[in-house]
């Protein structure tokens, strides 16, 4: 349990806050959507994920599951099935530069008081890296015990693998991490773990949205700067989302692709949606299968 959580927390903090420019339509609500067209024999389809949430609001809709069964292989967005893949994980929560030496006296002080509102302190984790730091913003803002946590994309891989479906990932554990620390410096996760009671809140707002497939409202409450700044947004959204899109095509070529991602890499000018548009596809919402 305690590794799925910690992979959980990883998944959160892989897609959770963006800003989203205005949609050129209000209808495209839809966490699913097909990929066709530009020369593919059959299609592949794209699911915007909520990556961690308490049991009692998951649920995984039933469109989901068949667009799933119809395709050949599960892409995430990182091979969770890779042994290699996860040993580079359990290291992100480790630093070899101690939290206290990458501050002043002073800032040490306010992150040690700061941690006191999340039941642990700056000695306890002074050896943690700044996304174990992050992770404790999840832990506080996930309303139920760790026992009672669903992780979205691990209930999709295990399906997939029950199935016997190939199992790949859009970019590696290091890249992902790259693109984290560039977004989110200690200083950065810092003023995050100040937000307290308002990240619990933006996030309840967002599963609201999420279980409505409203994925208007979801992405005007990824709006606030608080969460998300224009250089942030660039290293967490747009260049990752540009990099898969790249690799997309190849998988969709070779066989029928389901991929499951972060809903807030779907939306936006330099969204999946559109990147893939742009590249000659049919794009579309999906209501049912």
């Amino acid at each position: 349990m305690k590794n799925l959580v910690q992979l959980g927390f990883a998944l959160l903090l892989s897609a959770t806050f963006m800003t989203v420019k205005a949609q050129n339509t209000s209808t495209e609500n839809s966490t699913l959507w097909e990929v066709s067209g530009n020369g593919l024999t059959k299609p592949s389809y794209i699911a915007g994920t909520f990556h961690i949430m308490c049991s009692k609001d998951f649920e995984i809709k039933p469109k989901v599951m068949k667009a799933l069964e119809k395709s050949d292989q599960f892409v995430m967005e990182i091979n969770y099935t890779d042994p290699a893949e996860m040993t580079v994980m359990q290291k992100m929560y480790k630093t070899d530069k101690k939290l206290s030496d990458q501050l002043s006296p002073a800032e040490a002080k306010e992150l040690d008081k700061i941690l006191t509102d999340y039941g642990t302190d700056l000695k306890k984790m002074d050896n943690s890296s700044s996304q174990a730091l992050y992770a404790l913003i999840s832990m506080k803002a996930i309303p139920c015990p760790q026992t009672e946590i669903k992780l979205y994309e691990i209930e999709l891989l295990q399906s997939a693998m029950k199935s016997k479906k190939k199992v790949s990932g859009l970019e590696k554990v290091e890249e992902q991490m790259t693109s984290i620390n560039k977004a989110y410096d200690l200083k950065a996760v810092m003023q995050q773990l100040k937000m307290g009671k308002e990240y619990e809140i933006l996030l309840n707002k967002m599963l609201t949205a999420f279980k409505k497939e409203d994925v208007q409202s979801l992405y005007t409450l990824f709006k606030d700067d608080k969460m998300m700044n224009a250089a942030q947004e660039k290293a967490m959204l747009t260049d990752r989302n540009k990099n898969w899109a790249e690799k997309m095509p190849e998988m969709m070529k070779k066989e029928s692709s389901f991929f499951a991602v972060g809903g807030s890499h779907l939306m936006g000018e330099n969204g999946m949606i559109r990147l893939l548009r742009a590249k000659g596809y049919t794009v579309k919402p999906v209501s049912s299968l």
